[in-house]
């Protein structure tokens, strides 16, 4: 505790916003690896169920996704199954709204960490700016000055350095934290389209087709007789 005041002190005003900027960055790191720790822990299995239930039973699948909404793969999937009889449009066009809400979410903290990004090099510049303008201040050149003329300027060169590394330090980890994020929800967008593709199929050909054709087939009677 004494080493981070002293740090602070050192830095100047600047390193007292760049302090929040790291909370702020830390939290939001952590509340993202739970939420993708939890979400890359049990899509593939969760996926896995609800394909091999649509085959025989979309009751099932859907009883399955109904369990599962908690997760943004389980409502994405839920969408569609939970609609009575819907056309194969319908039911993709009720994936892609729920993909959409579920990439949305899977945003969450960007902007955060995209701000911090942004802000702490230029807070730690400001720094850098405050402890040379101090520096020059207290160099009292041709004046003879002493030892405490020395030991200000000193000090100021201090404050600009350490300002400039916070700032450098806490864009850092908000750039690896956001990258990871952006990564991490590309692969999800693919992952989504796959899994929301291969149910579209399932409906398909399991469902929508053959009842296409009991229907033709209940019909053709009917026609024949008018003719």
């Amino acid at each position: 505790m004494s080493n981070l005041y002293e740090a602070i002190s050192k830095g100047g005003v600047t390193v007292i916003p760049l302090m929040g900027l790291s909370v702020a960055t830390l939290a939001c790191a952590l509340d993202r690896s739970v939420f993708w720790f939890q979400l890359l822990r049990t899509e593939a299995r969760l996926s896995h169920d609800i394909l091999e239930a649509s085959r025989y039973s979309l009751v099932d699948a859907r009883a399955i996704a109904e369990r599962s909404k908690s997760l943004p793969l389980g409502r994405f999937l839920l969408a569609p199954l939970k609609l009575q009889q819907p056309t194969p449009e319908t039911f993709r066009l009720a994936m892609e709204t729920a993909g959409d809400e579920e990439f949305a979410k899977m945003r969450k903290g960007d902007k955060l960490l995209e701000t911090v990004v942004a802000l702490a090099p230029l807070l730690g510049l400001l720094g850098t700016v405050t402890g040379l303008i101090l520096t020059f201040n207290n160099l009292n050149i041709g004046g003879g000055g002493g030892s405490a003329d020395t030991t200000k300027a000193a000090a100021g060169i201090g404050e600009s350095l350490t300002s400039t590394a916070v700032g450098m330090v806490v864009a850092i980890l908000a750039l690896c934290a956001f990258r990871i994020s952006v990564t991490l929800q590309a692969q999800q967008v693919e992952y989504f389209s796959k899994v929301g593709g291969e149910l579209e199929l399932i409906y398909r050909q399991v469902w929508y087709e053959p009842f296409l054709d009991e229907i033709e087939r209940a019909s053709a009677p009917e026609v024949s007789l008018r003719g």
